[in-house]
């Protein structure tokens, strides 16, 4: 089925609006859409929430005093890359242990080159064959409400001015 709409009429304003429309600069504003995202992902190591501002379950070296939850190196947070072109913008990183962080994971750990593990736990050494570890999801990818209203803001500027 094909539909044919037609506008009749003097509509000068409309049709200059509509001819600045296409001249946008699509790359740039993906461009500051990309290191909005990156900047409120880095918000998030710091203030330690979820892009639905819910607060990351502590880790055990944090609770310990010994640091601060997904910050242990901070290769995770300075892997936060922004990308973007005239057809759309992206934050993420490659590092090999971020999904685990981002949706949470249930590990076994065995012991490979003894008969036991042997570890510290709470101040206590441990001896088993295999211990099962649940790490807590901890998103920090992702797009807020305060996000898409910056992003909504950008588009509607650029539209503005066009």
């Amino acid at each position: 089925m094909r539909m044919t709409t037609t506008l009749s009429g003097d509509f000068p304003e409309l049709q200059k609006k509509l001819a600045g429309l296409s001249n946008i600069n699509r790359s740039a504003i993906m461009k500051n859409v990309s290191e909005t995202l990156r900047s409120s992902t880095m918000d998030r190591f710091r203030s330690g929430r979820s892009p639905e501002g819910k607060p990351w379950p502590s880790s055990l070296r944090e609770q310990e005093g010994q640091g601060i939850t997904l910050t242990q190196s901070s290769r995770l947070k300075h892997s936060i890359k922004a990308i973007a072109d005239s057809t759309g913008a992206a934050v993420g990183t490659n590092t090999i242990y971020a999904a685990t962080h981002q949706y949470g994971d249930d590990r076994t750990i065995r012991a490979k080159k003894a008969k036991y593990l042997r570890f510290r736990y709470k101040g206590v050494w441990v001896t088993a064959k295999r211990v099962t570890i649940h790490i807590p999801a901890r998103p920090f990818l992702g797009i807020s409400d305060e996000d898409l209203q910056e992003i909504r803001s950008e588009v509607e500027y650029a539209v503005r001015r066009a």
